[in-house]
């Protein structure tokens, strides 16, 4: 992850321009990548995709030809979009076009104006405090011109067409944290996902803040209705505790599944409650769209020194926070593949465990193992309204320890599918209690269609709406 990081943190990204192509070229060298060129002019809601931005060089010089500010120094030092200019300007007038941060006077902030054509500097408080000749020659070779925005996607196919979707704002120039961190991380995880079974179809985006996920979201209204959960990406190199931000309903499988997973962990992490401000979860979230998308970061945005200033640097990003974020991303997206919702057939009171070899034969024991204890959850909430995901996040108990991510303790004798082969989010197993010698039986619950048991109605038993069966060939069998 080192190498990409060290790859991608030079180059200068903005909304639109040519280092964004750069990064988007340097990630298809690791993962298939289609791009999309948006044209300047282009209306995506009520945004404009803005001109492209191509710079070149820019610095200010007192008049005895020393540089003070120099871009070659740093691509932060050029406010982001500046209008070309070349002329001599009064100290006054250069320090109203100058950035900087005054309670950190040694760092340079990073600022941009893609839609207000401008020109300006960024600085160090302590570079200005210096500036004191009475004028500057300022030169800024750049152009605006008609071109595109730029973004690229990843899609890894999985069993069903339902997606999981993973956003990462690639706009920001030499910002290690924020967010080649992110960028990293989103290329290394459609590279793992690639060598692994999903259930979900996973779809990565590479593109600009703001504009570029609305630009994506007006562009693919065929592919909302897929979407069933959505992650944004953000400033997960740091050192400090990961915190996963809600989404707008604040109780979406992706809440819960992101939240079991930093809570199986075992280590401090931190929840915030949607709001509708940060990074492109806000669009995901809008009114006209309500996706459910939440945002795994790490320390938040805006609340470490750091933030959007040239102190945001390769050695601020830590190699063990971008595999732990990713090994956080890979959970979640396990967690999300296995949910189901367990209907039992024989619900009226618990069924006689150790009749099974499930539990022991000794009574008036204080205690019980993990497993028993996991079984006995799933059983009690296994009525077809409670996902898996409900079960771990009530109990308590660790999805990985109490099973519940192979199904659950009894998946590898009762049942006969463990996955949801008809691609439907909602599904569910159905489980039966067979007498020995006798198999069980596994039905899915679907948008339509009805139950039928694996091996044909028995005595007596119908076909229930809302359930169809999955059977040994993998494909469901309708009622």
């Amino acid at each position: 992850m080192r190498s990409l990081l060290e790859t991608l943190y030079p180059l200068h990204r903005t909304v639109a321009g040519p280092g964004g192509r750069s990064t988007l070229a340097a990630i298809g060298e690791r993962i298939p990548l289609r791009i999309h060129e948006v044209p300047t002019g282009t209306r995506v809601h009520d945004w404009v995709v803005p001109r492209e931005w191509r710079i070149h060089d820019a610095w200010v010089e007192e008049r005895q030809g020393r540089r003070v500010i120099d871009y070659q120094a740093s691509n932060l030092h050029v406010l982001g979009h500046s209008v070309p200019i070349h002329a001599t300007v009064d100290r006054a007038t250069l320090l109203a076009h100058i950035h900087t941060r005054p309670d950190q006077p040694d760092v340079i902030p990073y600022h941009t104006s893609p839609y207000a054509e401008t020109w300006g500097f960024c600085a160090a408080q302590r570079t200005v405090d210096g500036l004191d000749q009475p004028e500057y020659d300022v030169h800024i070779d750049a152009e605006l011109l008609d071109g595109a925005m730029t973004y690229g996607e990843c899609v890894v196919p999985g069993e069903s067409e339902d997606e999981i979707v993973f956003s990462t704002h690639t706009c920001h120039p030499s910002l290690a944290n924020d967010n080649v961190s992110g960028i990293v991380v989103a290329t290394f995880l459609a590279a793992a996902l690639a060598e692994r079974p999903r259930r979900h179809t996973v779809r990565i985006l590479f593109a600009p803040g703001t504009i570029g996920s609305i630009a994506w979201l007006a562009g693919n209204a065929d592919t909302l209705g897929r979407i069933r959960h959505g992650l944004v990406i953000a400033g997960v190199g740091d050192a400090g505790d990961h915190t996963y931000k809600r989404s707008f309903s604040e109780a979406a499988d992706i809440d819960r599944a992101a939240e079991l997973a930093l809570r199986d962990r075992g280590r401090p992490f931190r929840v915030e409650p949607f709001q509708p401000w940060g990074y492109d979860e806000r669009q995901y979230n809008a009114p006209g769209f309500r996706l459910p998308f939440g945002r795994l970061s790490r320390t938040p945005h805006g609340t470490y020194p750091e933030y959007h200033t040239s102190a945001d640097d390769l050695a601020f990003v830590h190699d063990h926070s971008l595999t732990d974020s990713l090994d956080v991303l890979l959970e979640i997206v396990a967690i999300l593949d296995r949910d189901r919702r367990p209907i039992s057939t024989s619900p009226y009171g618990e069924p006689r465990l150790s009749a099974h070899g499930l539990m022991s034969t000794v009574g008036g024991r204080s205690r019980i193992t993990q497993d028993e204890y996991a079984a006995l959850w799933v059983l009690n909430m296994a009525d077809g309204d409670h996902s898996l995901i409900d079960i771990a996040t009530r109990s308590g108990l660790r999805w990985l320890l109490n099973g519940l991510a192979h199904g659950y303790v009894l998946h590898e004798r009762w049942l006969f599918r463990s996955r949801c082969d008809d691609g439907q989010a909602g599904c569910a197993w159905r489980l039966t209690w067979p007498k020995r010698g006798h198999r069980s039986r596994l039905c899915f619950r679907d948008r339509g269609g009805g139950e039928r048991p694996r091996n044909g109605p028995r005595r007596g038993e119908g076909c229930r709406p809302g359930l169809r069966e999955c059977g040994p060939n993998r494909r469901p069998a309708p009622c």
